[in-house]
Order: structure tokens, then C-alpha cells, then sequence
């Protein structure tokens, strides 16, 4: 079988295609290409040209038109080309159209996700969870994968066992998918157990989409040494750290990142690390307010929080992360042009929708350099005991009970 992993010896050159349709202007494809860059980075490529297309609707045969696959085709055989990368998930009649014209590597959006994930993974869970996605990715594209043995010619000699081998390959995986799906149900069990056996304690996990600074936030909180990277999908593995603020302990989760066209078999397969984002009290939802499609990053987690994971309704803490790295370009006096995101300075910004927020369930931070995270802690620690009293109210009666004696005791102390 062909293997879906880059190779991670040396860097391979790429390009990079998208269609600009009637449904996705010119302006989101960029941001989509700007993001595959992204990944295809993260994943080891070098994306050297981007190529893209107007069409109402993707060609059922080779995605983008005859003459674009030409034109991707010379520029591959002239600059020594060994991959090229599609935004859209590709079909199976599409993918071998495409490597019969082009001759090298073709991936889709979702086989590049794929081999992000299986690079990062380090757990046995993570490494279960992405083999799994991989084979059921895998199941419906065998057919492209025993070409040579296909009929495509008549003739003596020529009526190999294609048909059976794929039979063969598929009854395979699909036996693997099954033992797969029963060691993560398992692993989901065990985890449950573990979840019931941290007590009572309040549960806060950071969500977000990746790459905004979940890590490196609860590094700062939990003084640990989680990995935090420049990379898409640094952190796949959940997190869970005690985290004390001014003597009241919680749990604090970090996660792994959510992103645009996710794909769904990633999302089946993650459900049980996402347990944890379930079962949490408290969600704080951090935004890198420095990229200029922040908004849309928070859509796409708000919408993944509430059909994956049915938290939409938590108690959730808005986290504008990296306010050391927002810049924006200031208009010429003379620039008659409507203004764009760019062109906002930050305390503006905040004066938009953001200023119609709950200030206690809102705040602006660097993660990185440390701005404003006393008024995080601050937040959270509120956030944390309101729902620790409101599960262990008599907690809270002694609790204030030792808060007057303090008090008392202080004043005690001094008139003497």
C-alpha cells in the first residue's frame, strides 16, 4: 500500500491549488492557500508557486479544468516538482486522473491533516486515534492504488487479479478499523475512570483554533513544560495539569486545535479526547487576535464546540491571545478606500463588537510576554470558585466563615 506520510528526511518542494467558485471568492481561497502554506510547512513541504481557477463547480475528472492541469503539469516538469497539494478533498477518480497526467505525488487537504497528525502524535492514544482516521481515509481510495493490476489492456497475459487484490485489501482494513474502534473504546474507558477519579475538583479546558498559544498559556498557568511550537497541530495529546490561584485548585486541560475543513474522520476518531472539553466546567476559548481571519477562527471553534462536542452552552472565558503581535497599517489622509481590518488599531478594535462582552468574561493577554495575566488568573479564579460553591455551598459557608476570622484576627491584632 502506498504510504500516506511525507517523507521527513528533506524538505520536498510543493505547489499548492485552489478554486475560486461562486460559494468561495477570491479573498477566502487566499486565506485557505495562506493556511495549506501553513500546513504544508508544518508537514515538512516547501510551497514554491500557488496555483488557482474559476469555476462554478470543481471538474468531476481532474478538479480543476484541462488547460490549469496542463499549466500545473509544465511548471512541475520545469522546477523539479515532487508534490502537489489540492485545498479540497479529492475523489478517488479525481486523484488518478491527476497523478496520470501530472506523475508525482498528489494530496488533498485532508491526506496533508492526516500526516501532520501522524507525525505529532506521541501516545499510544494519539497514535490509535490517527491510524485509525488514516485507514478510513484510506477504505474508499484502494482502487487508485492497484492500477498496475487492473484490466486496462486486453490481450493475453493481461487479466491480472486486480479486482481481487483490492477485495482482499479491503476486508483487511476494514478487520483493523474494527480492532481500532474497540482499543479506543477501551482507551475511552479507562480515561473515564481516570476523569472520576480526580475528584470534585473544577475542570477549565483551553480551546481554540490551533496554533493560538493554548500551550504556551498553560505553561504560564501551570508553570509545566507542555510542547508549544510556531506550528499547526503542535499539541494533540490532552493536557491535565493541577493549577492553584490564591489556594483554590482546579484542573486546566489543554487540547488539540481545531481548524477549518477539518477532516471528518479526524474529528470520529478525536471524539474521546474531546471527552475532555465535554465533561469541562469551564471553557476558555483562546484567539490569536493578531491573525486577520481571527473572527472566522472563532466561528469555526464555536461550531465545532457545539455539534462535536455539545458546549455550546458552557461557562465559557473569551482569551485574546497575542496582542504583542497585532500590527495594523494606518490610511493615508488622502485614501479615500473603505478601511479593512487591517487598518484598526487594537484599543479601536476593542470598541467594536468586542466591547459589548462581559468584562469578566473577557480579556486581552500575551501569553508570551506575560501582558495582563494577573487579570486572566484573576477571571478564572472567580470563574472557578463561583462553581466550586455552587457544587459545595457548605464549602463556602466555612470558607467565608475563616475569611471573617481573618479579618477579625487582623483587627484583633491591631488594637493590641
Amino acid at each position: 500500500m502506498k504510504d500516506l506520510v511525507i517523507s521527513k528526511e528533506a524538505t520536498e518542494k510543493a505547489v499548492i491549488v485552489g478554486l475560486v467558485t461562486p460559494r468561495q471568492p477570491e479573498g477566502k481561497v487566499n486565506e485557505y492557500l495562506d493556511e495549506l502554506e501553513f500546513l504544508a510547512d508544518t508537514a515538512g513541504g516547501e510551497v514554491v508557486k500557488r496555483f488557482t481557477q474559476k469555476l462554478d463547480n470543481p471538474n468531476s475528472a481532474t478538479f480543476v479544468g484541462k488547460g490549469k492541469l496542463e499549466e500545473i503539469r509544465e511548471y512541475v516538469e520545469k522546477n523539479d516538482i515532487g508534490m502537489v497539494i489540492f485545498d479540497d478533498d479529492l475523489s478517488t477518480k479525481q486523484i488518478a486522473n491527476i497523478e496520470k497526467e501530472l506523475q508525482v505525488k498528489i494530496l488533498d487537504r485532508s491526506s496533508l491533516i492526516l500526516d501532520i497528525f501522524a507525525k505529532r502524535a506521541q501516545t499510544a492514544t494519539a497514535k490509535t486515534q490517527v491510524e485509525l482516521a488514516q485507514y478510513q481515509y484510506l477504505l474508499p481510495r484502494l482502487t487508485r492504488m492497484w492500477t498496475h493490476l487492473e484490466r486496462q489492456k486486453g490481450g493475453i497475459g493481461m487479466r491480472g487479479p486486480g479486482e481481487t487484490q483490492i477485495e482482499t485489501d479491503r476486508r483487511i482494513i476494514k478487520r483493523r478499523i474494527a480492532w481500532l474502534k474497540e482499543q479506543l473504546a477501551d482507551i475511552d474507558r479507562q480515561k473515564t475512570i481516570q476523569r472520576k477519579n480526580r475528584g470534585k475538583l473544577t475542570r477549565v479546558a483551553l480551546v481554540g483554533y490551533t496554533n493560538v498559544g493554548k500551550s504556551t498559556l498553560m505553561n504560564l498557568l501551570s508553570k509545566s513544560d507542555v510542547f508549544a511550537e510556531n506550528k499547526l497541530f503542535a499539541t494533540l495529546d490532552t493536557t491535565v495539569r493541577k493549577v492553584t490561584i490564591d489556594n483554590l485548585p482546579f484542573l486546566l486541560t489543554d487540547t488539540v486545535g481545531f481548524i477549518r475543513k477539518l477532516p471528518t474522520n479526524l474529528v470520529e476518531s478525536f471524539k474521546s479526547t474531546l471527552d475532555e472539553v465535554r465533561d469541562a466546567d469551564l471553557l476558555v476559548h483562546v484567539v490569536d487576535i493578531s491573525h486577520p481571519q481571527f473572527e472566522e477562527h472563532i466561528e469555526v471553534v464555536n461550531k465545532t464546540l457545539a455539534e462535536i462536542c455539545g458546549s455550546a452552552d458552557k461557562p465559557m472565558i473569551m482569551v485574546f491571545n497575542k496582542i504583542d503581535n497585532y500590527n495594523h497599517v494606518a490610511k493615508d489622509e488622502d485614501d479615500l478606500t473603505p478601511r479593512s481590518r487591517e487598518n484598526i488599531p487594537l484599543e479601536e478594535l476593542k470598541q467594536t463588537w468586542m466591547n459589548r462582552l462581559d468584562p469578566g468574561n473577557c480579556v486581552f493577554i500575551s501569553a508570551k510576554k506575560g501582558t495582563n495575566i494577573d487579570e486572566l488568573k484573576h477571571i478564572l479564579y472567580e470563574k472557578a470558585k463561583e462553581i466550586h460553591t455552587e457544587r459545595f455551598p457548605y464549602n463556602d459557608f466555612l470558607y467565608q466563615k475563616y475569611e471573617d476570622l481573618d479579618e477579625i484576627t487582623s483587627e484583633s491584632d491591631a488594637d493590641v
